[in-house]
């Protein structure tokens, strides 16, 4: 599969690279996305979450009433459950929600996701992008010239560039990582992918290992 390589105004550079059949051709496997992306969200939860049960309330532990002869129901304790600032029944507790996943599993999700980016044509490759300075507007109008300005992008570069960073942390759609970060959450959320071309040769080298 050949595309297109595009420079920074979103011009045809006349170039254009193969995408290796062994990643962006393969049938993508739906169910090591979904654990992947289940993994992912999982270990963003914090598990701090914590309700006072019956033992913790700090209720007065004195009989409200006594045990017969009232027609209603025993009771002996406001830190019982049936009342209203009583302890929680089964109420949740600090916990880790995290789980393990095997590499191979999360190499073949990533692979997968970026196939079915592929497949629907949703990948872009740019030459490359270099900002003189951290500007909202200049990535606006890098966007724009690649006519996503509508659209969830994700730029992926093989190494940090802190303007470019900077320039496009404000935009609600747009989001910049590199090569050693990308996660199958981030590939499947993204509608468009813009790659560069230094990044597109390290990503098929490393899951052509």
């Amino acid at each position: 599969m050949e595309v297109i390589v595009y420079n920074s105004k979103g011009e045809d550079t006349g170039k254009k690279v193969t995408l290796s059949e062994e990643i962006f051709g393969i049938e993508p496997n739906q169910h090591a996305i979904y654990l992947d992306v289940k993994q992912y969200l999982a270990n963003q939860r914090q598990g701090t979450h914590k309700a006072k049960e019956r033992a913790e309330n700090a209720h007065s532990t004195r009989k409200l009433k006594k045990q017969k002869g009232t027609g209603g129901a025993r009771a002996g304790s406001l830190k019982s459950p049936v009342f209203v600032g009583g302890g929680t029944i089964f109420g949740p507790r600090p916990r880790d929600y995290s789980f393990k996943l095997n590499k191979k599993v999360k190499s073949l999700a990533r692979q997968s996701a970026l196939a079915v980016k592929a497949q629907a044509n949703n990948i872009s490759v740019i030459d490359s992008i270099a900002l003189e300075a951290p500007r909202t507007k200049d990535y606006i109008q890098f966007l724009a010239d690649l006519n996503v300005s509508d659209r969830k992008t994700l730029l992926i570069l093989p190494d940090v560039n802190t303007n470019v960073v900077l320039s496009s942390r404000n935009l609600q759609k747009a989001k910049v990582t590199t090569t050693s970060q990308v996660n199958t959450y981030d590939l499947m959320n993204a509608d468009q992918l813009l790659i560069s071309e230094e990044a597109l040769s390290t990503i098929q080298t490393l899951f052509e290992k």
